[in-house]
């Protein structure tokens, strides 16, 4: 008998370990500019050298868990709904179904522990692994679906997240806009 929250715990340590695998490679990066701008040698004179590097390794992860989290909440919400809107499952069994597509995301957050040199690495791993569960979500559904249902949860899925970054670029920008404008040049 196979148990259904075997894989429960895996999307726990998949954000646990890519929150990791970022905070220390911007933990390296902001020790680096503190050094370079003299900063850090007077925050020595307060706290010891490892207190500062594990202080800002643990805000840096603190903060990367709460980002991946979020996501990962907005991410199963939308499963759910495209699932809500398109399928015909009262049971629940599709969303069974691609329960398993945990073990995508725990396998790269394994491997983004060696990337934590490259931005670039740690990026593209995060975003195969949404690629790839995002295939492995349209393909155990495919069997329980219409071929129109599954062309509306794509273009779904497509359309929520294509929105969401475009806001995130438009807010982003318009901070940026009113941060130059309001500078006294």
């Amino acid at each position: 008998m196979k148990n259904t929250y075997l894989t429960s715990h895996f999307p726990l340590i998949s954000i646990i370990l890519f929150s990791l695998s970022y905070s220390i490679f911007f933990e390296n990066i902001t020790i680096n500019y503190l050094v370079d701008i003299g900063l850090f040698e007077g925050m020595i004179e307060f706290f010891s050298e490892r207190g500062i590097h594990l202080t800002l390794l643990f805000l840096l992860w603190l903060f990367f868990f709460m980002l991946f989290s979020a996501l990962k909440l907005i991410a199963n919400t939308i499963n759910e709904l495209s699932l809500l809107f398109f399928s015909k499952d009262e049971e629940g069994t599709d969303l069974k179904n691609v329960r398993g597509g945990a073990w995508i995301f725990l396998i790269t957050s394994l491997l983004s522990i060696a990337a934590t040199f490259n931005l670039y690495l740690l990026t593209g791993l995060i975003i195969l692994s949404c690629f790839t569960y995002f295939i492995y979500f349209i393909y155990k559904l495919g069997d329980s679906l219409t071929f129109l249902s599954l062309i509306g949860i794509i273009f779904f899925h497509m359309f929520f997240w294509f929105s969401f970054i475009l806001a995130i670029v438009y807010a982003l920008l318009k901070l940026y806009n009113s941060l130059i404008a309001s500078l006294p040049i």
